[in-house]
């Protein structure tokens, strides 16, 4: 057995010295948080608006806190991969979920056996929130508003209406339409919203609902009318009424897409309520409003703001999928 080094025995004398720190907080024996990369994951392809919000607000909080910030998308499986990856990973602050409603709300009914609960792996900080959508009646239909559009639903035998995956919000909203008024519908799944406004400009559905910049060329070439919105009213289209104020019924349509930042439960509650903090002071940033314009989003929510609107959509969004009976396929 060699001897002690001098060296070796300062270190292992400092290692005595740190222990009670170490007992008393692990942030403290790591350095003061951030005192490396933080990472965020996004669990969709690059090139989104999901994507886009976790790029501005990651660049606000690597200028704030001094450190670089990475973002890494995880797409695939409805989402399901990235969340589950920042699940796994150490729960030190410097993995940071970046994701929506679907693959935290949705996937609990349309995915079989869901790797992660969303309710007990995450702590949620910051959310943004989007003013609305369009709902978009074809031109074929001669609808300008919701009643004009049900009164076609209901002489079709059959409606056609475009969503982009199961439980998506477009799926969600016409088949609560079809409950409360009282017609058929066949709802046509794509990839994207892309391809389903295509085939609304196409005539090939009689309509299909998404975000405000995914509607605006169908919307633009007279090939389909935005005939209510979802959520609030849009300062692009000041005459579009919500569908709460054309007499749609029901807490879904109060509901908004939202994405949501989170890290793994068992971060430290001082590192979470930094990341929290920062995120939401993101709100003053000139990017970070300028990004909102953009997109049609409100925000940042503050953290326990954040947690009562996800608690209260979740309630929501599971009542009517239940109601509507959609299922994992």
């Amino acid at each position: 057995m060699r001897n002690p080094t001098r060296r070796g025995l300062i270190v292992a004398g400092a290692g005595v010295l740190a222990a009670p720190s170490i007992l008393g907080s692990s942030a403290w024996a790591q350095g003061a948080f951030p005192n490396k990369p933080i990472r965020i994951v996004v669990p969709y392809p690059a090139g989104g608006q999901t994507d886009g919000i976790a790029r501005v607000y990651g660049e606000y909080l690597g200028r704030k806190l001094g450190t670089s910030v990475v973002v890494e998308n995880k797409g695939g499986a409805g989402g399901t991969i990235g969340v589950a990856e920042v699940k796994r990973a150490p729960p030190d602050g410097y993995t940071v979920l970046c994701t929506i409603s679907s693959s935290l709300i949705q996937n609990r009914v349309t995915v079989k056996d869901l790797p992660y609960d969303p309710e007990k792996d995450f702590t949620y900080l910051a959310m943004t929130t989007s003013l609305g959508g369009p709902v978009v009646a074809a031109e074929k239909t001669g609808a300008t508003n919701l009643k004009q559009f049900v009164e076609y639903a209901k002489k079709v035998d059959k409606l056609n209406f475009g969503a982009y995956g199961p439980g998506s919000t477009p799926q969600m909203l016409i088949e609560t339409m079809a409950k409360q008024y009282g017609f058929k519908v066949e709802v046509v799944q794509y990839r994207g919203e892309a391809a389903m406004f295509a085939d609304v400009a196409a005539q090939a559905l009689d309509g299909g609902a998404g975000s405000p910049a995914g509607a605006a060329a169908v919307i633009a070439s007279g090939k389909g009318k935005a005939i209510a919105m979802m959520g609030d009213r849009l300062p692009a289209f000041p005459g579009v009424a919500t569908m709460t104020e054309q007499g749609a019924v029901g807490g879904f349509y109060e509901t908004r897409a939202f994405a949501v930042f989170a890290v793994p439960v068992a971060t430290p509650k001082d590192v979470s309520k930094k990341l929290a903090d920062t995120l939401f002071e993101a709100g003053t940033d000139e990017k970070v409003k300028a990004l909102m314009a953009n997109y049609l989003i409100v925000g940042p929510l503050d953290m326990e703001a954040t947690n009562k609107v996800f608690q209260r959509d979740t309630k929501i969004m599971l009542e009517v999928m239940k109601e509507i009976g959609i299922k994992a396929e």
